[in-house]
């Protein structure tokens, strides 16, 4: 069975906001190059890669099922940022958000008895479990260490140590 055009339309929007949550990424990864540290950057970039990857995945998906991949721009993602906290809280607020989205995706695939596009988005369900969870984790640590900048340089540290299977 091929794809809806709502479901195509909806599927097309959704790797826009993933290529978006990329390039956010990539603009984070940016910043915190440009404040010394490349730590947060390594962990950025990754983070950039893997958006990028479940863009793609999805842009497959659609070929499989005989749609159309439609590509929209992309909006240009905040630069600056006031501190690494407020960084790493729009980390989370982000991803908070594309959980929404993928749930509102997975329901009008529901509505519309499109099986296989609910299978395959319970894999992207489940990566929003894990990527609210690290988020959410990061935004505590970098509240705990506060103005230490010495404490802030230790999660610099092991976030640099992040592999990309992570």
């Amino acid at each position: 069975m091929a794809l809806s055009k709502t479901v195509q339309t909806a599927l097309n929007d959704q790797i826009g906001r993933e290529f978006y949550s990329a390039y956010l990424y990539l603009s984070m990864s940016a910043y915190c190059g440009s404040r010394n540290l490349p730590g947060f950057a390594h962990w950025m970039m990754l983070q950039a890669k893997e958006e990028a990857g479940h863009a793609m995945k999805i842009y497959g998906f659609i070929e499989d099922r005989s749609g159309r991949v439609m590509l929209q721009a992309i909006d240009k993602p905040p630069s600056d940022f006031k501190s690494p906290l407020e960084l790493v809280t729009k980390v989370r607020q982000h991803e908070e958000m594309v959980t929404e989205e993928l749930n509102k995706l997975y329901a009008l695939a529901a509505s519309e008895h499109d099986y296989a596009t609910q299978i395959f988005l319970e894999w992207f369900l489940t990566e929003q479990v894990e990527e609210e969870k690290s988020s959410s984790q990061l935004v505590e640590r970098v509240k705990m260490v506060g103005d230490n900048q010495g404490a802030l340089l230790l999660i610099d540290r092991e976030l640099g140590a992040r592999s990309a299977a992570s």
